[in-house]
């Protein structure tokens, strides 16, 4: 009985290995834009990935035929939400930075990871059309900050 827990084992960590070599680096991608950390110094989201992996690894058994790289995705969600939905951490300079946490979660989900729009509204516990809304709000306001829009004067917008 040790000996097949050993073979268990180490199939086990070799699937992991794989799965991590192939995925970590979308996955650290992804949590670089949830934190808006430059991607050369994000403490925060190499520990978000590292939590997410580690939750991943521990059900890594029990996925039955789930796609691994979901339920990481969706611990990575998970987690970033819990962690900053009520303490925002931004970091100039980046454009997400001008978004708030759960609009960058929801615009990462939606826009970088092509995460159906129902699918990430179950994930996220809210109705697919908030999430449709935030995710509109939140590309609008990425494509026009506030500042940059040109402004028509009153003197030439109201004519004699």
């Amino acid at each position: 009985m040790g000996r097949r827990r050993v073979v268990q084992d180490a199939r086990r960590n070799r699937e992991f290995e794989a799965f991590v070599a192939g995925a970590a680096g979308r996955l650290l991608h992804a949590a670089t834009l949830l934190t808006a950390e430059p991607p050369d110094r994000n403490p925060r989201a190499r520990r978000l990935l590292t939590l997410s992996l580690a939750h991943t690894y521990a059900c890594w058994d029990g996925l039955r035929g789930e796609d691994p790289y979901d339920r990481a995705r969706g611990q990575l969600a998970t987690r970033f939400a819990r962690s900053t939905w009520r303490r925002h951490h931004t970091h100039p300079g980046s454009p997400l930075a001008r978004l708030s946490p759960r609009e960058r979660l929801i615009l990462v989900l939606r826009l970088y990871e092509g995460v159906a729009e129902e699918q990430a509204a179950a994930l996220l516990g809210l109705p697919p059309e908030r999430v449709q809304t935030i995710c509109d709000r939140a590309t609008a306001r990425l494509l026009h900050p506030r500042g940059t829009t040109q402004a028509v004067p009153v003197a030439k917008a109201v004519s004699p």
